[in-house]
């Protein structure tokens, strides 16, 4: 059996390797340096550990002492590709290639046709649940291959797959579906991390990638080892399959007896149970393919990862402290200046400012808001170039760099806080709304990350690129748990209490994670916000548990005991069916 010796997370160690080179079985395995095929003992091709039955010692007929670099005297001639590849530098793909996989087990393709099956059976009426239970048998089968490749998980996969899981969780507690994209995505990028074991930037970035590779190599992967099985004994998979059908027949046989005989238990039966009808067969295939594929390929990239560590970025040519600093130090000072004036205005009050800017309340706070939005991400951009080609001949020189980079980070921070002041402002005018909340989300987020890279530059940045990923993972599941739907109508709630405002015409967009703040609203004000809400849920009609979320579940149990009474003529006139436009 071949062995992944290149993936991160890899335990096996070189006293293993040596136990197996003096027993004379270990087969040639790909060398993590350059990719060059090792011996038992890890020589390179043609390089011998002694001499062979028959093998002469000293050098053949004809050889001579200028031979080819690479080449040892008295060894067979290697193959020409072989000794091109030892002269010439391997590319990126070259270097992030796989090792090969060790051949696929029983226990994971049990495992990926059960997250098939899965998919098939419980996505097919919706996000729920139901796709956190789709993904564990994948996770099953991604820890079997790993273990079989001799992986071992360490702590940041650990932490990974934790997060995976728990972003999987948002949709099954959420009836929004922009939060729940955004966790299904970020899943896919912690899934990613902790399959490949990536740590560098380009492992962090590039990780996702690997699964379009483990996609279509998975395939073969599974025929070779279906195929390994075609001539093992009917004495090890047959009782297997007999038990299996067995155990099918009786559930079948008396589960329909059981129900036959109490209403009860086929009710439950008939709710626990996925309905899958004869017009559904060609999305729940399709959907079956999908699940066995994206199972195959997270077990593929489990049993031998892209090393997409292996690359490595050169660093720019480092500039003198003077073309270096002078425009950053031109930066801090319009940042300091901004900065005095935001303060300033904070002690002063808004009226003198709005009456000499000729701006209205509003303007002043939206227009300040986006423009301080993309003065953070310019602000990052401008960081991440200059660290690029910072000088660094020596201690002196990242000192310097630190004191400048960090004062730039310092003043970043009171920009962020002053674009979630504006924000605020906004808000207590106007109401929150899904965009409004979103984007000062995304700026206390890059508060965040402002506040890790001045970590970085006093502790050192090794562990940055991972640490921006969790906390942008971290980010998106604290945003799809705090409920932002839920937040944009308590918010309005509470704003028509203060002040009887209300936009009743926004309320129809929102999910069902807004029917407990709306409940509080008195008739018919009440009725018309819950209006959108409940002729959707109404449309969408009965939903299986494996498809509802907790939000939608909260929402219905609400509009069952006070349902809807206010008329469509009365809601209109209150304005809750009119276009609006957001900002």
């Amino acid at each position: 059996m071949s062995e992944n010796t290149g993936g991160a997370d890899e335990a096996r160690t070189d006293d293993a390797v040596n136990a197996e080179a003096a027993a004379g079985d270990s087969p040639a395995r790909p060398d993590p340096a350059d990719g060059r095929q090792t011996g038992a003992a890890g020589s390179p091709p043609g390089a011998q550990a002694g001499p062979r039955p028959g093998a002469q010692a000293g050098p053949r007929p004809g050889a001579q002492a200028g031979s080819r670099p690479g080449v040892q005297a008295g060894a067979a001639p290697g193959n020409p590709w072989q000794v091109q590849q030892r002269s010439a530098a391997p590319s990126w793909a070259t270097l992030v290639r796989p090792a090969e996989a060790a051949p696929i087990r029983t226990a994971t393709l049990v495992a990926v046709l059960a997250s098939g099956l899965a998919t098939a059976l419980l996505l097919g009426d919706g996000m729920g649940p139901g796709l956190l239970l789709a993904v564990v048998p994948a996770v099953v089968a991604a820890y079997v291959a790993a273990r079989a490749a001799r992986r071992s998980a360490r702590p940041w996969t650990v932490a990974w797959v934790i997060g995976c899981l728990a972003l999987l969780a948002v949709p099954a507690l959420r009836d929004s579906a922009w939060p729940a994209t955004l966790a299904i995505l970020s899943a896919v990028l912690l899934g990613a991390l902790a399959l490949h074991g990536s740590r560098t930037w380009p492992g962090v970035l590039l990780s996702p990638l690997g699964f379009l590779d483990a996609a279509v190599s998975g395939i073969g992967w599974l025929l070779t080892g279906l195929r390994s099985r075609g001539g093992v004994s009917k004495d090890r998979w047959l009782p297997v399959a007999k038990a299996t059908g067995v155990a099918v027949v009786l559930l079948l046989l008396f589960g329909t007896l059981f129900a036959s005989a109490d209403a009860a238990f086929a009710d439950l039966l008939g709710d626990l149970l996925p309905d899958v009808s004869v017009e559904d067969g060609p999305i729940r295939f399709m959907l079956f393919l999908l699940g066995t594929v994206l199972a195959l390929a997270a077990a593929r990239t489990a049993a031998a990862p892209l090393r997409w560590d292996r690359i490595k970025v050169a660093p720019g040519k480092p500039r003198s402290r003077v073309e270096w600093a002078l425009p950053l130090i031109v930066l801090n000072l319009l940042f300091a200046g901004f900065n005095a004036v935001q303060l300033a205005v904070l002690f002063g009050g808004y009226d003198k400012v709005l009456q000499s800017t000729g701006l209205t309340y509003a303007e002043y706070a939206r227009q300040g808001f986006w423009q301080l939005l993309w003065a953070t991400l310019l602000t990052l951009a401008v960081i991440a170039l200059a660290l690029r080609w910072a000088p660094r001949s020596g201690a002196g020189d990242r000192r310097f760099v630190r004191v400048v980079l960090g004062v730039l980070c310092a003043l970043t921070l009171v920009v962020v806080a002053a674009a979630l002041r504006r924000m605020d402002l906004y808000v207590e005018a106007y109401g929150l709304t899904r965009l409004r909340v979103s984007v000062a989300a995304m700026e206390l987020w890059l508060g965040l990350v402002i506040v890790l890279i001045m970590a970085a530059g006093l502790f050192g940045g090794r562990w940055l690129a991972r640490a921006f990923a969790a906390s942008a993972a971290a980010a998106v599941l604290a945003f799809g748990l705090l409920s932002p739907d839920g937040m944009v109508a308590e918010r309005n709630v509470a704003r028509f209490e203060a002040d009887a405002k209300i936009d009743l015409s926004y309320f129809q967009s929102l999910s069902a994670d807004a029917v407990p703040a709306l409940d509080r609203l008195p008739e018919p004000q009440r009725s018309c916000a819950l209006r959108g809400i409940n002729d959707e849920m109404a449309k969408d009609g009965d939903v299986p548990w494996y498809a509802m979320s907790l939000g939608e579940y909260q929402a219905r149990q609400i509009l069952r005991e006070r349902p809807v009474t206010v008329s469509y003529e009365v809601c209109s006139r209150l304005g809750a069916f009119g276009s609006r436009v957001e900002y």
